[in-house]
């Protein structure tokens, strides 16, 4: 997994993006740890079963819906499918090897 190190992107204060299949992280973040590798390790997987393009827009669809729910845009952010399903799997570095399709499906149910 190719890891570019910048001073631009992402914006603000998250340490990481994955635009498909290459992380783009802050240089203040240098040497990413193990689990937030792994946590867009699992992205990757999410955007190429969607074929890249209908990740990145349901991502957003999903942000947009989530951010009605919770009226938070870091809430939202944090509750979209995708990112629950890598946020619970990102310290296992054996997620992948077992992860079946579409997995984040099983993350979509709104959080009480």
């Amino acid at each position: 997994m190719k890891v570019i190190y910048n001073k631009y992107i992402p914006p603000g204060n998250f340490t990481a993006i994955n635009i498909f299949g290459i992380i783009f992280a802050r240089k203040e973040y240098r040497d990413l740890s193990a689990h937030i590798l792994n946590h867009e390790k699992i992205h990757t997987y999410q955007i190429f079963e969607l074929l890249g393009v209908f990740f990145y827009i349901l991502y957003f669809a999903e942000w947009l819906v989530r951010l009605f729910q919770y009226k938070n845009k870091i809430e939202a952010y944090r509750n979209i499918s995708f990112e629950r399903e890598a946020y619970a799997n990102d310290k296992d570095p054996n997620y992948l090897k077992r992860r079946k399709l579409f997995s984040f499906v099983h993350y979509y149910k709104k959080q009480q």
